[in-house]
């Protein structure tokens, strides 16, 4: 018998959520929100410590924050993992944009993420979400959004800066993509 199951996507041009997540230091953080100057948000979803992508893809990102700093989109990144396990993802991680824990599972069904079982107590111990990227803009809106079921598929991140600064440039009036439900 084949069942069906499925799952809420977030749609662009609707609000993002209000998700909050918690920092090393204690502060809460509010996916969405841009600080440091910006107007936009860079949210990244990463599935954990467990997952060499996720180090690597985050790694990258932080080459590509002052190309974001400087078309106004500010970065914040977050996981289901524990304080402990962010705390030692550390140790492989060299970003200086803020990085938060916590994401439960009903935060990340609300997000419309795809979540995954650990293969084994080695991987992981918690259920955890796939790789998602929002692009919330000054609004408040999804501006982009992308979602994938496993850590292969991910936008590249060059192409993504370039395209956001094409999209914010306001000479090139681009609307939000994707707007037919």
């Amino acid at each position: 018998m084949n069942t069906l199951t499925y799952t809420e996507k977030l749609h662009p041009g609707s609000a993002f959520p209000e998700i909050t997540a918690t920092l090393l230091n204690g502060e809460t953080v509010t996916l969405g929100k841009p600080k440091n100057g910006a107007d936009w948000q860079l949210v990244i979803v990463y599935r954990g410590r467990h997952c060499p992508m996720c180090t690597r893809y985050l790694n990258a990102l932080e080459k590509m924050k002052s190309g974001l700093a400087d078309i106004k989109v500010d970065i914040v990144a977050v996981s289901g993992d524990s304080k402990a396990q962010l705390q030692a993802h550390l140790e492989q991680l060299n970003i200086s944009f803020p990085i938060a824990y916590g994401l439960t599972l009903d935060q990340m069904k609300e997000l419309g993420l795809f979540i995954s079982d650990p293969r084994s107590p080695q991987e992981t111990d918690h259920p955890f979400a796939e790789p998602g990227l929002f692009v919330v803009n000054a609004e408040g809106k999804i501006q982009v959004v992308d979602i994938s079921n496993n850590p292969f598929v991910r936008p590249d991140l060059m192409t993504l800066v370039n395209g956001l600064s094409w999209i914010r440039d306001p000479n090139n009036h681009y609307p939000i993509r994707g707007m037919h439900k």
